[in-house]
């Protein structure tokens, strides 16, 4: 009996320092290899001829898998719709590249904290010729209305001067109150295009004063107002009739589908060609098939610099803001790490020396 109660006693006290051990484990399992999914989408994410991966995004990764003390290995996918679909089933642990968060994709992903602000570009073919819808565009576009109003404004004003000043003295600039002010305005117009005669002008020290001074103007204003108009018109030989998004409901628009970008179009109830990648989209923009093509803005301009600098151009807009973050399995615990280690890594001047070298110096205007 003695014996029994005995062992009893020391299977007791054998539990709990088991049970403790079981629950350490649990708490502190062994960090596996990571299976990280990425697809080509340059400059964030490209393949070397050797197989390596290299990009903005890639070296971000490296970085915070270093932070975190994980190890990994890349896997490439097809695809952004076959990248999602990987991720959200778990059959990866990460997903890598330039990956926009939007409202259908947080539905089945999580993700982690943005490291990358840009928005929705628009490539259009560079115009060689101006029509006249580009023409009356640019006519009536504000900034040359604002120069247009400016100069008349201008002569106005020096023409009135005149007229106040020599209207007693002066025959010329004499008479009626009308007769006077539209003389004096008239030889302002001259004296501005270089066209008015000594004997017409102003004959007093004032008036000269003033005709002097405005002679000067006028010649920097027409130089202003020259550039002025030439930088609308090369806009608009750029641009064509595209200025925005509304523009776009006129013109035959493609994008690369299964992408955010196609989510946008789709949002916004427009009409587009869908091409399976970024390359035969901005093909067929270059051979006329449509009029423009919508895509990421950093891809679109990364791919154009490679081979379409002379034929096709990003406009200076953005249709829809975008928010790059990695790509995780729903409920993921890698969140939190991930994202405490992107935060540490976006303020080292390491990923400033990367984004310059990946996207040029006009990146870090960006958030």
């Amino acid at each position: 009996m003695i014996l029994r109660i005995a062992f009893l006693v020391l299977v007791w006290l054998s539990i709990p320092p088991f049970a403790h051990a079981q629950t350490q484990k649990a708490a502190t399992p062994a960090k596996r290899e990571l299976v990280v999914g990425v697809n080509n989408a340059p400059p964030f994410a490209m393949k070397g001829a050797d197989g390596a991966w290299s990009g903005l995004s890639i070296e971000l990764w490296r970085q915070v898998a270093k932070a975190t003390n994980r190890t990994f290995r890349f896997v490439e996918i097809r695809d952004m719709p076959e990248l999602i679909q990987e991720t959200a089933a778990g059959n990866l642990d990460v997903a890598v590249g330039a990956i926009t968060v939007t409202v259908e994709r947080e539905k089945v992903l999580d993700f982690t904290q943005s490291y990358y602000s840009t928005g929705t570009g628009i490539a259009v073919p560079v115009v060689s010729v101006m029509n006249w819808a580009t023409l009356r565009r640019a006519m009536t576009s504000f900034n040359f209305i604002q120069a247009v109003a400016a100069l008349i404004g201008l002569t106005l004003v020096a023409g009135i001067l005149v007229w106040l000043l020599e209207r007693r003295q002066n025959e010329y600039f004499g008479g009626s109150v009308t007769k006077g002010i539209s003389s004096s305005v008239w030889w302002s117009t001259l004296a501005m295009t270089q066209r008015s005669s000594a004997e017409k002008g102003p004959q007093t020290i004032l008036g000269r004063s003033v005709a002097t001074i405005w002679l000067v103007v006028s010649v920097i204003t027409i130089a202003v107002f020259t550039a002025g108009v030439t930088s609308v018109l090369t806009t608009s030989q750029i641009q064509g009739t595209i200025y925005g998004a509304s523009d776009l409901e006129s013109v035959r628009v493609g994008t690369v589908k299964g992408t955010s970008s196609e989510g946008d179009l789709l949002r916004r109830k427009l009409k587009f060609q869908p091409y399976e990648t970024l390359s035969d989209g901005l093909k067929a923009l270059r051979a006329g098939r449509i009029d423009a093509f919508v895509y990421d803005k950093p891809l679109l301009t990364w791919a154009i610099r490679q081979g379409f600098a002379s034929r096709l151009k990003v406009l200076d807009i953005s249709i829809e803001a975008q928010n790059y973050a990695f790509a995780l399995p729903p409920d993921s615990p890698l969140r939190k790490s991930l994202s405490i280690a992107i935060l540490d890594t976006l303020q080292k001047e390491s990923w400033s020396e990367a984004r310059v070298r990946y996207l040029g110096e006009d990146s870090l205007s960006s958030p």
